[in-house]
């Protein structure tokens, strides 16, 4: 395992880590402690010591397994967890210094945890990063040892510049892949001036990029990839980054000729965000620990060359840049 810096954290993270929305449960199934148990047992026996969770994945229970493992094992495992996304409505005026620090100290008995080791605004809309109210409060939890480290998880990378404007914001998770190029193109030196942490979380587009879809492939009517695809209940942009179904597809087959020498179209893409310094860490989700394994190998990979580099670009301008870059 190959790890990099997490901004000015102070912290040192693998390359390839975990994200926990699916773990156990979530797209289309229940959840399940016990296969939540093996899945972050085998992504710390991988040498994963970074795991990111959320409150509102499987309401808590997400956050609550991630903890219990990480309590059971001996390795230095860092938790980053994230707060906002159980306001309802969620809109601007429901953020307020109160809600989110309740939401703070709901994490931390949930996780039976002193300090949390990184806090992320999760998605808040656009206007609460214009209010540095909300910004300050985390000033006071670190203060009171609540928290160690505050981020944020944005849709658009506009909030993202925004969100490093405050001083006390270390790190930035953000939705970068072959069909979400953007951030690289007017996010990323900015987060490196500034020493902000990247985490890259949707790197395979909802799956699309694993280039195991067709369209006959189906979803289960509770997962996002069924009621999100335009936008239903979140951001469209969490579900297939975006990029409607069909001509993600078409898409994906053009990487498949494009890349001749990549076997693993899921690997591939995971070694392509690699390929970029500015990348703190990516935050691949699992359901069964075999997935774990697989995104692991994938840091292994041989870095990509200059000319298939040129070939990704190509495909994404033709297919996917019309209709997405300007939307995040």
């Amino acid at each position: 395992m190959t790890y990099r810096k997490l901004g000015s954290t102070g912290y040192n993270v693998p390359e390839i880590s975990l994200g926990t929305w699916q773990v156990g449960g979530g797209w289309g199934k229940s959840f399940d402690d016990a296969v939540a148990d093996r899945i972050i047992n085998e992504a710390i026996d991988q040498g994963i010591t970074f795991i990111d969770t959320a409150d509102v994945y499987d309401d808590g229970r997400s956050e609550a397994a991630v903890a219990r493992v990480v309590k059971q094992r001996s390795e230095d495992v860092k938790i980053a967890t994230k707060c906002g996304r159980r306001l309802s409505p969620h809109v601007s005026e429901s953020y307020t210094p109160e809600s989110l620090r309740g939401f703070v100290e709901d994490s931390l008995r949930n996780m039976k945890l002193e300090t949390l080791d990184l806090i992320q605004l999760h998605c808040p809309p656009t206007e609460v990063y214009y209010r540095p109210e909300i910004f300050e409060l985390f000033d006071d939890l670190k203060t009171e040892g609540k928290i160690q480290n505050l981020g944020v998880s944005v849709e658009k990378v506009e909030e993202a510049l925004k969100a490093i404007e405050y001083p006390n914001v270390h790190t930035v998770q953000i939705i970068f892949n072959m069909f979400r190029q953007r951030p690289a193109e007017r996010f990323f030196q900015a987060a490196r001036e500034r020493d902000i942490g990247i985490i890259v979380r949707v790197p395979l587009a909802s799956g699309l990029l694993s280039g195991k879809y067709t369209k006959a492939t189906t979803f289960e009517a509770d997962d996002h990839r069924t009621f999100n695809r335009e936008g239903a209940a979140f951001d469209r942009g969490e579900t297939f980054s975006g990029v409607d179904y069909d001509l993600g597809l078409e898409a994906v087959e053009a990487l498949k000729a494009a890349l001749p020498g990549r076997r693993d179209p899921a690997a591939a893409a995971l070694r392509w965000i690699l390929m970029f310094e500015a990348v703190s860490c990516i935050i691949p989700g699992a359901s069964r620990p075999e997935q774990v394994q697989r995104n692991v190998r994938a840091g292994q990979e041989p870095p990509f060359s200059e000319e298939e580099l040129d070939a990704v670009r190509r495909v994404y301008e033709e297919f996917i840049k019309p209709s997405v870059h300007h939307r995040w």
